[in-house]
């Protein structure tokens, strides 16, 4: 991978610089499907572009990552440009100064690859209206962290209340082999749950939202207790006519699913990296409306304590 840097420079010479390096190695600018624009502080970034190219794999993007430095310095901005001919793609980490600091989304714009998507993602902590910050104005999807959050709860509990077709969250990601789990435990009739528990580490907001699914789906009370962890580590669902519907996870890679009249099995449910999370998310990009029911659920029980 070839490593180029600019400083003190414009978004129009990074352009220059990128179309310039792809020539030089044989390798156009071709083939890409989408712009990644990833905000991120500096302690963060590495862990964000080694996700984001590893997500890259299977979906070949330019990746933008702003770096907001100090807005106390003079207006300036360095780039640091990564391409190579078996990189999936190109990475830019884009360091912004002063004032720049303030309008990161006028750097980016002449930067976005023509006719694609833009997906916008926040691994640190997001903005409070993901659809009305500069940047995520330029995104048809938005991914934000409640993980990254102050108050990891209230920030998922809130997303309701600015969510705008387009917008979702890591905390919703993370439950995708959960639902499957649990959606697959009901292909064969077991009875009504009358009500359940979703047990989690404590302040882990996917918890919540689990639980807010799952009384969405079924029409039952769903609560949320709290346990040692590492992330989910349990559900219980209360069948009417005795049993439980029960799936334990210990050790964040494999789960019991007991279910009434059955014996108990075990399965993978391990907890994926952040490049997993990401990728899933970059293969859909039309609003996820299953998520946007959650959320809401989510608020009126949240409005409802």
């Amino acid at each position: 991978m070839t490593t180029f840097n600019l400083t003190e420079t414009t978004a129009s010479k990074i352009s220059s610089t990128l179309t310039r390096l792809r020539h030089q190695m044989g390798a156009p600018a071709v083939g890409m499907v989408l712009t990644l624009v990833a905000v991120v502080d500096e302690a963060g970034q590495y862990d964000a572009v080694r996700a984001a190219t590893e997500a890259a794999r299977e979906h070949p993007s330019r990746i933008l990552v702003i770096i907001n430095r100090s807005p106390n310095e003079h207006n300036r901005l360095d780039a640091e440009i990564r391409v190579g001919e078996s990189a999936p793609g190109e990475v830019v980490l884009l360091r912004l100064y002063g004032e720049l600091t303030e309008h990161a989304h006028s750097v980016i714009t002449p930067l976005l690859l023509p006719d694609t998507p833009v997906v916008a993602w926040w691994p640190c902590q997001g903005p409070d209206v993901p659809a009305k910050d500069p940047v995520g104005r330029l995104a048809g999807r938005r991914i934000t962290d409640a993980q990254a959050a102050r108050d990891t709860v209230a920030a998922i509990s809130g997303r309701a209340d600015v969510y705008v077709p387009g917008d979702t969250d890591m905390a919703w990601t993370r439950l995708t082999p959960w639902r499957s789990l649990l959606a697959a435990a009901f292909d064969q009739p077991i009875g009504k749950v009358e009500r359940g528990v979703v047990e989690g580490a404590a302040g882990n907001p996917s918890a919540p939202l689990l639980a807010a699914w799952l009384s969405d789906r079924l029409a039952a009370p769903i609560e949320v207790a709290d346990s040692s962890g590492p992330g989910l580590t349990g559900v219980r669902l209360a069948v009417a006519g005795g049993g439980e519907l029960v799936v334990t996870r210990t050790d964040a890679r494999l789960a019991t699913l007991s279910r009434p009249g059955h014996p108990d099995r075990r399965v993978a449910l391990a907890r994926r990296p952040t490049s997993e999370l990401l990728a899933e998310e970059l293969r859909r990009l039309d609003p996820d409306e299953v998520y946007a029911s959650a959320i809401q659920r989510l608020a009126q029980l949240s409005k409802s304590r």
